[in-house]
């Protein structure tokens, strides 16, 4: 996967795609408690000039993703000097096979490696009530492409929100604003990582 090019931060902000589900898009919260608000003033608290983009879409699975990955980044202009990518969550909650999601993620990012855009790779896990089986193989899909793809990974989007119903709305499904800021925490050092 391409490396941030040199160049991107003297020519503005540094623009960062926020490509996922409705965990991204600011399901449930007030405007300005989004993640991708939230991800951009921490970002800029950390002294990096950035523009984050919502590319969120509520309801998306990944194979949503991959029938929407050209046309998203098609119309970003000019197109993201980087990506942060996370989906998995509703292929979790309509049970897709995990090895369609492994085909649908891997289409997404051969996009993002075609027009030479590098990512940040946000995993998702399944939990154990799907059965052994099933969480073994979807839990192995996202360790094992950011490491064929070379990717900066974080392992879970929800790592200290899952389950914690102070930091979740209540469908227990979405975090609420400070669960995401909680996300935000998590990933933010693995997207400035990727720029510095």
């Amino acid at each position: 996967m391409p490396a941030l090019h040199p160049a991107a931060a003297a020519q503005g902000p540094i623009r960062i795609l926020a490509f996922g589900d409705s965990l991204m898009a600011g399901y449930g919260v007030r405007k300005g408690e989004g993640f991708v608000p939230q991800l951009e003033a921490l970002l800029r608290a950390e002294g990096l000039d950035a523009e984050v983009v919502n590319g969120g879409v509520s309801g998306n699975t990944t194979g949503h993703a991959r029938s929407r990955v050209r046309w998203t980044l098609d119309a970003l202009r000019p197109p993201p000097d980087l990506a942060l990518v996370s989906f998995g969550g509703n292929d979790i909650l309509r049970a897709v096979p995990p090895e369609e999601t492994r085909a649908d993620l891997r289409a997404v990012l051969d996009e993002f490696a075609r027009r030479r855009i590098p990512v940040v790779l946000a995993g998702m896990l399944a939990p154990p009530f799907l059965g052994a089986r099933y969480t073994r193989a979807f839990n192995a899909i996202f360790p094992e492409l950011a490491a064929e793809y070379g990717l900066p990974f974080y392992p879970f989007l929800l790592a200290g929100v899952a389950g914690n119903a102070r930091l979740n709305l209540p469908d227990r499904v979405h975090p609420n604003a400070a669960g995401i800021a909680r996300m935000v925490k998590g990933v933010a050092r693995y997207v400035l990582r990727a720029v510095r």
